[in-house]
Parts: structure tokens; C-alpha cells; sequence
């Protein structure tokens, strides 16, 4: 299995021994590699039809590279920083454009968010990984991990938001969020309402959506 380790907060680097040792990444975001390294471009952000009709008819684009060899592989984006998560079993809903890579041991597809991905005009759909091995994300600014607890739900900008695991419900809150309640905000914003056990990433940042100035 691939070895994933953080060389500062901004690069990844991915050990492959060969064998069949693989990774997906974000396409372009290899900046370095030693050894024997071979790159294959994929189409679509998840497996099979499903994910690539689903990326088609959202107007999402993420596309992933295949990297497999032996050696170490390095990468970043735009000098973001990196999360790495390391999933037994469980799934992860990430946000596109905030996944780097996964060990190709991962299972990625799509999954249906409803209104919360229209609130930020990425879709319908967001990208679930799954299984055993590591993945790691992406963030403007070093990512927050927030736990929600039964009782003790939370509540999330949506521009902020990364990705999520755990047993959480969604559910979609327009008509106010944190700038409004300031008196800063201007037309319609939204919230991310999340209720149960689990684990919530987010940003101390905030990327533009539709829903207003959020």
C-alpha cells in the first residue's frame, strides 16, 4: 500500500514500492517524483458511469490522474494546505475540489447531496471515498476538525466546508448565516446543518457560491 506523508504543510509526498502500488491524484498536481513513475489521465470523479453522468450533468469537473510505479511522488496545488485522513472502513464526503489524492485501494464515486450543493453551485453531487488507506485534502489556510455529538449539533458556512464522516444528517438552512447576523452580509445565504455522530472539516476560508455573500 502506498505511504503518504506531509513534508511541511503544503506538499504530499507518496511513497510506492511497486507491485501495483498506486494512487489517484488531482490532475497537474504532481510536482516532483524520483524513481519509475508512469501517469495515466482518468475521466470523470468517480467510478464507473454513475460518477462520470453525475459529473456530466452537474458541471462539475474533477479530473484524476492515475500514478503507479516505484519511487516517491510529490504533490500540491496552488500552495494549499494538506490533510491527511486515514479512513478503516468508513466513508468520506469530500468536496471535489478540496480531494489531492486517495490510495488507489479507496473506492471513490458520487454522492447526492441535494440542496446543500446547489447552495454552492458545485452540483447536486459531491465525491465520497471509501475503504481502508489514506487520502488527503486540500484547504486555504490549515483545516479544522470539528466533532458533532449527539445534542450538540453544528452549523456550517457552506464556503467553509470541506468534507465530513461519521453518522451525520445534512440538512439545507437559507435565509441567514454568520455575516448576516453581523449586519455585513447582502442577499440570500445559507447554512450546513449537521446532526449526529461524526467528524466535520472546514476551512478558515471562504470559497464563493451562489447563495449569496457567504
Amino acid at each position: 500500500m502506498a505511504q503518504f506523508r506531509l513534508e511541511g504543510t503544503k506538499v504530499l509526498a507518496v511513497q510506492l514500492s511497486g507491485g501495483g502500488d498506486a494512487v489517484k491524484a488531482k490532475n497537474g498536481s504532481m510536482v516532483a517524483y524520483d524513481g519509475q513513475m508512469a501517469f495515466k489521465k482518468m475521466s470523470g470523479g468517480g467510478e464507473g458511469v454513475r460518477g462520470m453522468v453525475t459529473r456530466r450533468l452537474t458541471g462539475e469537473q474533477m479530473t484524476v490522474m492515475e500514478v503507479k510505479g516505484q519511487g516517491t511522488c510529490y504533490f500540491a496545488d496552488r500552495a494549499s494546505d494538506i490533510s491527511l485522513v486515514r479512513l478503516n472502513g468508513e466513508k468520506l464526503h469530500v468536496e471535489a475540489s478540496n480531494l489531492l489524492c486517495a490510495d488507489s485501494s479507496l473506492r471513490t464515486g458520487t454522492t447526492f447531496t441535494g440542496l446543500r450543493g446547489a447552495s454552492q453551485g458545485n452540483g447536486l453531487f459531491t465525491t465520497s471515498v471509501e475503504g481502508t488507506g489514506q487520502a488527503a485534502l486540500m484547504s486555504d489556510g490549515p483545516a479544522v476538525l470539528l466533532r458533532v455529538s449527539q445534542g450538540m449539533p453544528l452549523q456550517v458556512d457552506p464556503g467553509a466546508y470541506i468534507a465530513h464522516q461519521g453518522n451525520l444528517n445534512q440538512s439545507f438552512q437559507s435565509g441567514v448565516n454568520f455575516r448576516t447576523l453581523m449586519g455585513e452580509g447582502s442577499g440570500e445565504a445559507f447554512q450546513i446543518r449537521f446532526e449526529g455522530e461524526g467528524l466535520v472539516y472546514v476551512q478558515p476560508s471562504e470559497r464563493n457560491t451562489i447563495g449569496g455573500d457567504v
